[in-house]
């Protein structure tokens, strides 16, 4: 529905309308748009997902050279996240209503409050062009140079991993702050339990189930703040393809990343809910 033609960047500006005219009736795009997303969903059963109309190269070929490295970005950024984010959600619901409690809560609050590229921008900024400890943008396969390849991964992974940090650790407080009102909390504390063996032997295990859903739905906010961040860290990943496809026009491509995207959110969800009943025992798995 956006405004713009296929045809011209397949053809070039040069092209007559009759030229315009062929190319569009070959590549269906005359046809009504139920019509060419059926044509287009019978391909993609058959395992033909399309080619792009830029380079003609076939999209499932573009998917499997870019989807690992959205997927290296998307682990590494929840890696971060649940690493910093449940520790601090646990410190803040520990020490409530303290000093430190305050800290982690405002930190918490920034960290969601910040835009992926605004927050990209003030990353290269700082730690690229003024420190110059770091890469500011780029790629290198783990295979050619991988002490390159992770420095070139730290600034994308810190960009998207902040606003999920913040989720969980926000997430993981609450939770932990309900949970510690349980009466078994209290019998545990009244048996003479340490403060610590309560909060991470009695608490913390019920008190994730929560933590996974909300790190389960974040894999499509992980997903989407990919398709900025690897636009400003020019990473060749399957968000910059998807920015490119949309500038293009390209819609084989775009489809393809739309579909692989989506197919991921629905996977992440049906793990979160089956690694419910290792984390809690009192969820029955039939």
């Amino acid at each position: 529905m956006l405004p713009g033609d296929p045809t011209f960047t397949i053809l070039g500006e040069e092209a007559t309308q009759a030229q315009r005219e062929r190319a569009r009736e070959e590549l269906g795009l005359n046809d009504p748009l139920p019509v060419r997303y059926v044509a287009w969903l019978g391909d993609v059963f058959q395992g033909d997902f399309g080619r792009s109309y830029r380079t003609r190269e076939p999209v499932l070929d573009m998917l499997e050279q870019r989807i690992p490295i959205t997927l290296e970005l998307t682990f590494l950024s929840m890696g971060l996240a649940i690493l910093l984010g449940v520790p601090l959600g646990v410190l803040s619901a520990r020490f409530h209503n303290t000093i430190i409690d305050v800290l982690a809560s405002t930190l918490s609050i920034v960290g969601m409050a910040v835009p992926f590229f605004w927050l990209g921008i003030l990353l290269i900024m700082f730690f690229s062009l003024r420190l110059g400890w770091l890469p500011p943008s780029g790629y290198i396969p783990i295979a050619e140079d991988p002490v390159e390849h992770f420095k070139l991964m730290i600034l994308p992974t810190l960009t998207v991993g902040a606003a999920m940090t913040a989720t969980i650790a926000r997430q993981t407080r609450g939770s932990m702050l309900e949970v510690l009102s349980e009466d078994y909390v209290r019998t545990a504390r009244a048996k003479g339990l340490r403060q610590d063996a309560v909060v991470f032997r009695h608490a913390l295990r019920n008190a994730l189930i929560p933590v996974m859903t909300v790190a389960g739905l974040q894999v499509g906010a992980l997903l989407g703040g990919a398709v900025v961040t690897e636009t400003i860290f020019s990473l060749p990943g399957l968000g910059r393809m998807l920015v490119n496809g949309i500038f293009q026009r390209d819609f084989p491509v775009v489809q393809g990343a739309i579909l692989f995207i989506v197919s991921s959110v629905l996977l992440v969800n049906l793990i979160t809910d089956l690694l419910y009943a290792m984390v809690d025992p009192r969820v029955k798995v039939s």
